[in-house]
């Protein structure tokens, strides 16, 4: 069973930077395509980032791209979400998810329905 750990939120001022790590652990293909989502309070789950399992394809959600880089260390099993120049939208729990091959077509990164493996969240908050 493939798990998911987030780890490096929480509570940071307006225009800091902050990095979010995802360890994978349970599987013995490092080829899955991986990705963030977020939650804010009273909002839908929102896609945020996504990469393919070389690292060589990104996408990011609209509020988020120029300032948000995804990326991945296959050594080491895990995802980062760089975040830069924080505002309080970006207020939220941030979910790591991972699609297992073969690769998870681009089209469908965006819903979170076609995801197989979620991890518990990391809150971030951001304030003024």
């Amino acid at each position: 069973q493939v798990q998911l750990a987030e780890s490096g939120g929480g509570l940071m001022q307006a225009g800091a930077s902050l990095r979010l790590s995802c360890a994978a652990s349970g599987r013995s293909d490092s080829r899955y395509t991986m990705g963030w989502f977020r939650q804010g309070a009273g909002n839908e789950r929102e896609f945020v980032a996504a990469i393919t399992w070389n690292g060589a394809g990104t996408d990011y959600g609209d509020s988020v791209k120029g300032r948000f880089t995804i990326s991945r260390d296959n050594t080491e099993d895990t995802v980062y979400l760089q975040m830069n120049r924080l505002k309080r939208d970006d207020t939220a729990v941030y979910y790591c998810v991972a699609d297992p091959p073969p690769y998870l077509k681009r089209s469908h990164w965006y819903h979170l329905e076609n995801w197989d493996y979620w991890g518990q969240g990391t809150q971030v908050t951001v304030s003024s």
